[in-house]
């Protein structure tokens, strides 16, 4: 546990915090326990709704990750907008991981012939309109690959109309991911809110082009280095992904517009707001102490 010594702060990253912390600074990355409930077990979600709004309240600031996400706190009460700091997450951590092409062989994958998404049931990552949008082999030798731990069998039991030829990564390390990511045609991501969106930075930063919906922070994250598709429609996911597939200057472009886009997302920048949101807090030998640790703690 955690103890609050005279002066100091309790500085958490993740979602949650020491109530009993008179001097806290907690980060929260999205409000979806309000807006996408369906997400999450019905104790996770009374927990949460009766943390956030009493960590905003009790905290010396609250932090986010997206202004998207910070409208969303204001508007379902959890803190007022000027006790929010956002600092959006850096995304060139996927550059520090050698590249191998381990998952690609294993699952005999053609280069630029395959669409990696995320394996998951929940609600609000809205995978359905992807696997319709592949149903029946609609997109032709273009295979839809599904990261993540969720297999075949919990996906089925979601989505009954699961295609019989998607394919699944389950867990890999991250130099697979990066190699997986390298050689696809795309990254989809059909969310219908997110607070941030880090797996579309992560492939556009290794140049792989972003299918996203205009949802949530998925807009401000992107901005025009990814294509839109509307996230009820499995036509205008197959419309954006053959156009990939198909206008090698289209997939040119959308490549350099998605690297420069993400590039602007660093984890030195993000740690230069945090160390001003807590000189912004403090004072005196206080602002002097919080700016050593928090330096430290991004050299280790």
């Amino acid at each position: 546990m955690p103890r609050e010594g005279r002066g100091d702060v309790i500085l958490s990253l993740s979602n949650v915090g020491p109530l009993a912390a008179a001097r806290g600074i907690t980060m929260i990355h999205d409000a979806q326990v309000y807006t996408a409930p369906q997400s999450y077990s019905a104790a996770f979600v009374r927990w949460y709704r009766f943390l956030l709004p009493r960590l905003g309240r009790r905290n010396l600031q609250i932090l986010t990750v997206s202004h998207f996400s910070k409208q969303q706190l204001v508007d379902h009460g959890v803190a007022r907008a000027e006790r929010i700091t956002v600092i959006p997450n850096g995304v060139d951590h996927v550059l520090g991981f050698a590249s191998d092409d381990a998952t690609v062989r294993r699952l005999a994958l053609t280069p630029r012939r395959y669409v990696v998404a995320l394996a998951t049931t929940q609600p609000h990552k809205n995978i359905a309109v992807l696997l319709r949008a592949f149903a029946d082999r609609a997109m032709g030798d273009v295979r839809l690959v599904l990261l993540g731990k969720t297999g075949a069998d919990a996906m089925r039991a979601a989505y009954p109309f699961l295609p019989d030829d998607v394919l699944f990564t389950g867990m890999i390390d991250d130099g697979e991911l990066r190699g997986l990511l390298e050689q696809a045609l795309c990254f989809a991501m059909p969310s219908t809110t997110e607070g941030f969106g880090l797996p579309p930075l992560e492939a556009m930063l290794l140049g792989t082009p972003a299918v996203v919906a205009p949802c949530g922070a998925l807009p401000e994250a992107c901005g025009e280095g990814a294509l839109y598709a509307d996230p009820e429609d499995p036509a205008a996911w197959q419309a954006q992904i053959r156009t990939l597939r198909d206008d090698p200057a289209v997939y040119e472009t959308m490549r350099d517009r998605g690297a420069r886009q993400a590039a602007t997302f660093t984890w030195a920048r993000a740690g230069d707001l945090l160390v001003d949101a807590l000189r912004r807090c403090l004072t005196g030998t206080d602002t002097e102490r919080a700016d050593a640790a928090a330096r430290n703690e991004l050299i280790r």
